[in-house]
């Protein structure tokens, strides 16, 4: 549905995109996942038609919209909902979702998308008479209304409230698959991008780093940096030596031939912690989270490691524990 090929983007001495190859594929929902500053955005805009590569091509519903042509972006059949959501203050809600609609469309198409967000008997009220969630739903109303090939949100939950956050997210995405929407969400949000997205390019510096099942990315990472960026992460020294590595957390079988010091990932919720009296390593920090706690370890070579516990697992700050790794293989870089 969408497919960006060996595309750049600069904006005088900074490159904000380089190089970048990113597939969609129809009724996916892809989420762009980096830091601020690395792109994100101008991938998008670069979508929609908003900028024009300096290098390489856009393609969407296999047709070229930037590159060796140029389709400007009310042809592209691409739908946009904005950060600050966009809306007309003095339009009501029907005359939002309705602009840039063919007038005989309107009718029949406004009450459609408005009942599909669930905003039905809602057309006649104006944006400041809305919730937050309310005025988002009316910027994705609006999106959803020509019928775009692909829907494209740039940071859609950044302005609600962190307490409503999961369940507007919840919302969106059961819209888009009622709806059958191809759609690409731009996000610095790492929880955020799991819990949405079939797919994540994971982007760095205007470089894709990574794409894959948001599984993927997080228990197969390609780099150190990567690991860090979607979630907690322990590293500790081991060494590889006939198949396995040797670490402070035990041996284990690795895909590997060659010997040497490597550095392995284990996550933090792959850490058992086994009170015991004469246990080799020790509890010297506990954070209470409400449904988990997190607790740093100090293992016997003095190494510290991080382990993500249910909260109903206690385990007191001081105690001595063992530590037991789950069966999952570690990552092992270097």
């Amino acid at each position: 549905m969408v497919r960006l090929q060996g595309v750049t983007k600069r904006f005088g001495a900074v490159t904000a995109v380089e190089d970048v190859d990113v597939t969609v594929e129809a009724g996916e929902i892809v989420a762009v996942l980096g830091p601020s500053g690395c792109g994100k955005t101008t991938l998008l805009r670069l979508i929609a038609g908003f900028e024009a590569p300096d290098a390489g091509s856009v393609h969407v519903e296999r047709r070229v919209v930037a590159g060796p042509a140029w389709v400007p972006p009310e042809r592209r059949h691409v739908g946009m909902v904005f950060q600050d959501y966009a809306l007309f203050p003095h339009r009501t809600v029907a005359d939002n979702v309705g602009f840039g609609l063919a007038r005989a469309r309107r009718g029949r198409r406004v009450p459609e998308v408005l009942a599909l967000v669930g905003l039905d008997g809602q057309g006649g009220r104006y944006p400041h008479e809305l919730s937050g969630g309310q005025q988002q739903r009316v910027a994705l109303a609006r999106a959803l209304a020509p019928e775009p090939a692909t829907i494209l949100l740039d940071e859609p939950w950044s302005n609600i409230d962190p307490l409503l956050r999961g369940s507007m997210r919840a919302e969106v995405v059961e819209i888009l698959r009622r709806a059958g929407t191809t759609a690409v969400v731009v996000t610095h949000d790492q929880e955020e991008a799991f819990s949405v997205a079939d797919r994540i390019v994971l982007l760095r510096d205007g470089r894709v780093v990574q794409a894959g099942a948001p599984e993927a990315v997080y228990t197969s990472p390609v780099d150190r940096w990567a690991a860090t960026f979607v979630g907690a992460a322990n590293f500790v020294v081991g060494d590889v030596s006939d198949g396995r590595v040797a670490t402070p957390l035990g041996t284990f079988v690795v895909d590997r031939e060659t010997g040497g010091r490597v550095e392995v990932l284990v996550r933090p919720e792959l850490l058992e912690l086994l009170p015991a009296p004469t246990g080799s390593a020790q509890v010297v920090g506990r954070e209470f989270r409400g449904h988990d706690v997190f607790y740093r370890i100090v293992l016997a070579d003095g190494e510290t490691v991080f382990a993500h516990r249910p909260s109903n697992e206690v385990v007191p700050l001081g105690a001595r524990v063992d530590v037991r790794l789950h069966d999952r293989a570690p990552v092992v870089f270097g």
